[in-house]
């Protein structure tokens, strides 16, 4: 995914400026692909030169003339090439999983402090998210019909799972850890007749 196909995709339901688009960006994707003005912006010059979208400057009066952005025929060919190809995301890199790996080096109290922190923070990211339809209802500037919102709308569904298996998740270490349980969920369990792994 790339932000040139987001804006492309944007661009498919209306023309909009920069600003209309940062807008919708920070209604809608924020919470999984987010962008600045200046990353808008630059990419925004950079589809013009490729020829998938087009600008027209609006004279107004009393303040800056304003840029308009449409997508190309070239440019709507683009945006379905790239939405029926293989996803090819890449390698999961996770920091915070990688921190996880290596806790063990510090003293329990430490470790639920930090922990403590994080669901904290996860509470937070779980009500920004719950406030996502009201946002996309009060500053998506692109009018989309029921069938379209339904599509934004499982991105928030999937983002909500997400965080409330992770929240779970948090949970359920600060149980064992606090009972000095240190059984994993995924153990390796004992071969009938046989021995452990390892033994």
């Amino acid at each position: 995914m790339s932000l040139p196909h987001v804006i492309l995709g944007f661009l498919h339901y209306a023309p909009a400026s920069g600003y209309d688009l940062k807008k919708t960006f920070d209604a809608t994707v924020r919470h999984f692909w987010p962008a600045d003005q200046s990353q808008i912006y630059r990419t925004l010059t950079q589809l013009s030169a490729d020829g998938l979208i087009d600008v027209t400057e609006v004279v107004q009066t009393g303040k800056p003339n304003k840029k308009i952005y449409s997508i190309t025929k070239t440019g709507e060919k683009e945006l379905r090439t790239w939405l029926r190809a293989p996803d090819t995301g890449g390698p999961l890199r996770n920091s915070a999983l990688v921190r996880v790996f290596f806790l063990g080096n510090l003293e329990n109290e430490t470790i639920l402090g930090m922990l403590e922190h994080a669901e904290s923070g996860l509470l937070e990211e779980i009500r920004r998210y719950e406030a996502v339809p009201a946002e996309v209802d009060r500053d998506a500037a692109f009018p989309v019909s029921k069938r379209e919102r339904f599509f934004w709308m499982l991105t928030l569904e999937y983002g909500l799972a997400m965080a409330r298996a992770e929240h779970e998740w948090l949970q359920s270490i600060q149980r064992r850890i606090t009972k000095k349980s240190y059984k994993n969920v995924f153990a390796p369990r004992r071969k009938r007749g046989g021995r452990e792994p390892g033994r």
